[in-house]
C-alpha cells in the first residue's frame, strides 16, 4: 500500500505537474501558464497527491455559484490504481460539502472508458454531449453531473468511495 496526501497545489508543484501532464497527456497538454494562471483565479480550486513531497495527481475544480466544474484530473501512469484519483475526488467532494456546493459536472473523452467508469462510481451520471469537444482529435465529450451531493443516495455513495479512500493509504 502507497501513503499519499491530498492537499492545496502550490508553484512549487507545477515541475511535477508537468511531467504528469506529458505522461497522461502527451503534446495537447495543460501549459505550466495555464496552471499558474488556474492558481491565481479566485473561482479554482486546485489540489495535488503528494507521494514523498512528490506531486503524483492532482485535481482542478472551478466553483461557479451552487455547482462544481471539475476541470481537470490526471495521476501519473507509475501511480495510478492506488486509488489516488478517488482520493482527489473525495478531498473535493468535502470541500463542496464545505462550501455548500451541490452539483459537480465535467466533461470527459467520449472514448475514455476507464474515466467515465471511475466518474460513474462516484454517481456522475452523462447528461448531455458536446460535439467535437478536443480540440486535438475533434472527439466528442459527454457532460456528466451528479445528483445533489446532499441527498442521503448521494451521500451513501461519497461514504462508499470515502472509506475505500482511507483503506488505500491516502491521507484526506
Amino acid at each position: 500500500m502507497t501513503s499519499y496526501k491530498i492537499e492545496p497545489m502550490m508553484l512549487s508543484h507545477l515541475d511535477d505537474i508537468m511531467q504528469v501532464e506529458q505522461k497522461c497527456y502527451g503534446a495537447h497538454h495543460w501549459s505550466r501558464n495555464s496552471f499558474v494562471s488556474e492558481l491565481d483565479n479566485p473561482c479554482a480550486n486546485y489540489i495535488v497527491a503528494l507521494i514523498e513531497q512528490r506531486c503524483v495527481g492532482y485535481m482542478g475544480l472551478w466553483r461557479i455559484f451552487d455547482e462544481a466544474h471539475i476541470t481537470n484530473l490526471a495521476v501519473h501512469p507509475d501511480f495510478q490504481g492506488n486509488k489516488i484519483a478517488h482520493s482527489l475526488i473525495i478531498s473535493s467532494i468535502d470541500s463542496c460539502y464545505k462550501d455548500k456546493i451541490k452539483y459537480m459536472t465535467l466533461e470527459v473523452r467520449k472514448t475514455n472508458e476507464k474515466a467515465i467508469h471511475l466518474y460513474e462510481k462516484f454517481g456522475f451520471k452523462s447528461l448531455g454531449l458536446r460535439k467535437k469537444y478536443y480540440q486535438d482529435n475533434g472527439e466528442d465529450a459527454l457532460i456528466m453531473w451528479t445528483e445533489n451531493i446532499f441527498s442521503e443516495k448521494y451521500k451513501q455513495i461519497y461514504e462508499q468511495n470515502k472509506k475505500i479512500c482511507l483503506n488505500s493509504g491516502a491521507i484526506l
